[in-house]
């Protein structure tokens, strides 16, 4: 399948050390909106045949100030370190905050959530999907990284089928297990419930074979 013409600079690779590994990051920048994105590297990805990928939509307010109302930041950080040990791998992170509908509405959708809906409903109520998310920008990267096999960090099988219809094989999919609190209990539950997110599911599933 051809992947989707959205035409991406990419930058210069430079080395980064963080507190859950080495990786190298590049930057790329999407040519028509200025939207930019980052590619976490970890190893010679030309080396392996299926990549050990996660790609992981931004969430300020969990990746940077660890908000207990989602999983997002501890996914983040999960995946990093499951890289890390492995030798190689690759995170794609994208600006896709609040699964597509930006941080102003993802507020919007939080103060929803605050009187009593769940954040299908919230989302719905300002009148987006569900899931507002498109994966084409981060099949474009992988592509641009040489990268079309991988073996995917997530729960979420959507996710599967949105890189895979853009080209990206997903020959394994690999949980990202997260244990809940009281502040995120019951949107970990909507996920599972009415969003078909396998959170729970503690095995390697072989997908796309």
């Amino acid at each position: 399948m051809t992947i989707k013409d959205i035409p991406i600079i990419q930058g210069e690779s430079v080395k980064l050390p963080t507190k859950y590994g080495h990786f190298d990051i590049i930057p790329f920048q999407e040519e028509q909106s200025g939207i930019e994105h980052m590619a976490l590297i970890k190893g010679d990805l030309s080396s392996q045949t299926n990549t050990l990928t996660r790609i992981h939509s931004a969430c300020a307010t969990g990746d940077l100030f660890g908000s207990l109302k989602c999983d997002c930041g501890d996914q983040l950080i999960q995946a990093m370190s499951l890289i890390e040990t492995k030798g190689h791998g690759l995170i794609v992170y994208l600006q896709q905050e609040g699964r597509g509908i930006g941080l102003m509405n993802k507020i919007k959708a939080y103060k929803l959530q605050e009187q009593g809906m769940d954040t299908i409903e919230a989302n719905v109520h300002l009148g987006f999907l569900p899931d507002n998310r498109d994966y084409q920008v981060g099949a474009n990267i992988l592509n641009a990284l040489g990268v079309n096999k991988i073996e995917l960090l997530t729960n979420n099988p959507d996710k599967i089928l949105g890189l895979e219809k853009n080209g990206i094989k997903v020959v394994k999919r690999v949980s990202l297990i997260i244990a809940p609190n009281p502040f995120n209990k019951h949107y970990l539950s909507t996920k599972e419930t009415r969003m078909g997110h396998l959170i729970n599911d503690k095995e390697i599933i072989k997908t796309g074979l």
